[in-house]
């Protein structure tokens, strides 16, 4: 008799630890009871009626990745090869959207199918009405009309996209070659044409100096030209005013003023012969012609007076 209770005992005991189970932090237990949802675990220690209630699936409800490779074609028929990382996780640790995860889909791989193919569709709608020279620069225009497109459909699955980040955007080889080609030329343009402006440039500055050293160099003569005459002109006044005092005082003297006239010929005479460079200066030093001279100069000072 007491044999049988010890094992009644032992199985009642047996049959209670098989409805103890735990549940890691991070994950969340679906229980149910004849196929049918009947509620859930959280993490820690749980029990559950041993044979007839299930643990149907454990949901995690942290971030999940994915890694995506595809292709998709451009509006002018180029392939473009995509690498992208998915980061989605479950919308909330709500009753109603844990129920929504755990009886979506038959298993995870056909939620991933799900997931992957629409990311892949909305991505290739999106490139396939953009030309390949627009693709390189669209990458953040991409993110944000995939997110806009995936992540009502995601929600509608218990999801949400927390991002989605494009690594890598590449074409076939031989159009990255072709367009290769056209930045190279594109750079030898520019480059033309930034040394053609840079030539026109310095001739132009060129031009300006040398028109400002003319302009300045003709200032500069017109100046020197102005002070030569001045000079010349102050020049003939103190020799007319030295004149004019010398003549006066021989006539208070009561001399003849051609002696004046004579001291001024013989001087000319010694400045000539003083200051020559080689120069050949022919004079007639006759009596008759020197004669002559003086009656031509006094004539001059007569009809001045």
């Amino acid at each position: 008799m007491e044999t049988g209770l010890i094992i009644l005992v032992l199985l009642a005991l047996a049959i209670l630890f098989t409805g103890i189970f735990t549940v890691q932090q991070g994950t969340i237990a679906v229980i149910t009871m004849f196929g049918k949802y009947r509620r859930l675990a959280m993490p820690g220690l749980n029990f559950k009626v041993p044979f007839l209630e299930m643990i149907f699936k454990k949901i995690s409800i942290q971030n999940r990745s994915v890694e995506l490779q595809f292709q998709a074609i451009t509006l002018d028929q180029a392939n473009v090869n995509f690498k992208a990382m998915l980061l989605y996780a479950v919308v909330s640790s709500d009753e109603d959207a844990i129920k929504n995860v755990a009886f979506k889909f038959i298993d995870d791989k056909s939620l991933m199918q799900a997931l992957v193919r629409t990311i892949e569709g909305s991505i290739r709608a999106f490139v396939a009405t953009k030309r390949q020279s627009e693709i390189l620069g669209l990458r953040n225009e991409i993110n944000l009309h995939v997110k806009e497109q995936i992540d009502v459909q995601l929600e509608a699955w218990g999801y949400h996209l927390i991002d989605l980040q494009i690594n890598d955007i590449f074409f076939d080889e031989e159009i990255m070659k072709s367009m290769a080609r056209v930045v190279s030329s594109n750079n030898l343009k520019a480059a033309a044409e930034n040394e053609g402006q840079a030539l026109l440039i310095t001739k132009t500055k060129a031009a300006e100096a040398e028109g400002n050293s003319i302009k300045i160099s003709a200032e500069a003569e017109k100046q020197a030209a102005q002070l030569r005459g001045q000079g010349v002109a102050l020049f003939r006044e103190e020799v007319a005013r030295g004149m004019a005092s010398a003549a006066k005082e021989m006539e208070d003297a009561k001399l003849d003023a051609s002696f004046i006239l004579f001291s001024m010929w013989t001087e000319s005479i010694k400045h000539f012969a003083e200051n020559g460079k080689g120069n050949t200066i022919f004079l007639d030093g006759s009596v008759d012609k020197m004669q002559r001279t003086m009656e031509e100069l006094m004539s001059v000072t007569n009809s001045k007076s």
